[in-house]
């Protein structure tokens, strides 16, 4: 069972978003997007600051629509955020060890989405590094430490995590040696994820119980996002401009996540407006023109706003 419920009243508006969006975008193939919306409505069970205990947490409903929301696709920067949630789990449970560098490096792969500090992340969680290829045996034990993202997330038992593959790093010129072995000759081993996995996963950070409350509001403060346009001016990683962020009035409140490569454009968002219901958005485009439009998710994101205020 998903964790949010189909709503005949957000589906006629996904729906309709859709159309619009293809009507501005011809281009942009019906293959080519896949869209993951919850709204939630009063009383509203996320971001409480650890008010709700896990087991309270779950009991709460949320209406949801989704496009495609099971459709497995690579998800460029989007892994960082399960990156980021299994770091807290492994400094929760003493499998890792807290450290200056460590906090450095998660700081700058969710704030400023830099594939180096995500390099080390991943060694630090799997007891793996990069490197010249392996010979068979040791490249085995390599591989299965290198899964163990995957078995701490597959152990969660959540039906929105089937299918997915989280065991590569993120490059910025591509893969090599063991790296290059890991992935595929033809990459049949690239991270993979669905925006139902990435909603979901925002949904317990959001809501304060990945992990713990502490932890889950430690991910939140990295994944709040500044509207104001001087600020976005004096940063450049700020992953507003050409993403969902970009779609909003200067009054919203953001927490995010952008990815992009030069075939792929994504972002998951929570998102409070004044005075109307707060919604959870995932939106992955594929397609190389595509990924270089940054007009498609801020036109997205303005449709959203106008189906949340005619909702209120």
């Amino acid at each position: 069972m998903l964790f949010f419920q189909p709503d005949n009243s957000l589906n006629d508006w996904g729906d309709r978003i859709l159309q619009t969006t293809w009507s501005a975008f011809p281009g942009l193939g019906s293959d080519q997007i896949a869209i993951t919306w919850v709204v939630y409505d009063e009383p509203v069970p996320v971001n409480t600051g650890g008010a709700l205990t896990p087991a309270e947490f779950w009991k709460y409903g949320a209406r949801g629509f989704a496009y495609r929301g099971t459709a497995p696709i690579y998800p460029a920067s989007i892994v960082k955020l399960f990156y980021g949630v299994a770091v807290q789990e492994w400094l929760e449970t003493g499998m890792i060890q807290p450290s200056t560098e460590l906090d450095r490096a998660v700081r700058d792969m969710i704030v400023d989405s830099s594939n180096d500090a995500t390099s080390l992340v991943v060694d630090v969680l799997t007891g793996t590094t990069s490197g010249p290829e392996l010979p068979p045996a040791p490249f085995e034990t390599w591989k299965s430490q290198r899964n163990i993202v995957n078995r701490y997330f597959q152990s969660l038992n959540w039906l929105e995590l089937e299918g997915i593959n989280i065991n590569q790093k993120t490059w910025s010129d591509g893969a090599y040696g063991r790296e290059q072995d890991f992935l595929g000759e033809q990459r049949e081993n690239r991270n993979r994820l669905t925006t139902n996995a990435t909603a979901k996963l925002l949904h317990s950070i959001i809501g304060g119980v990945t992990v713990s409350s502490e932890r889950s509001q430690s991910l939140m403060a990295l994944m709040k996002r500044s509207l104001d346009p001087a600020e976005l001016a004096a940063n450049p990683d700020h992953q507003v401009t050409g993403f969902l962020g970009a779609g909003l009035p200067q009054a919203a409140q953001l927490w995010s996540k952008a990815g992009e490569t030069s075939q792929v454009r994504h972002d998951a968002a929570y998102v409070e407006l004044p005075d109307r219901r707060p919604y959870l958005l995932v939106v992955f485009t594929e397609g190389k023109a595509h990924a270089q439009n940054t007009a498609i998710l801020p036109f997205v994101s303005q449709q959203i706003v106008a189906a949340i205020q005619a909702l209120d």
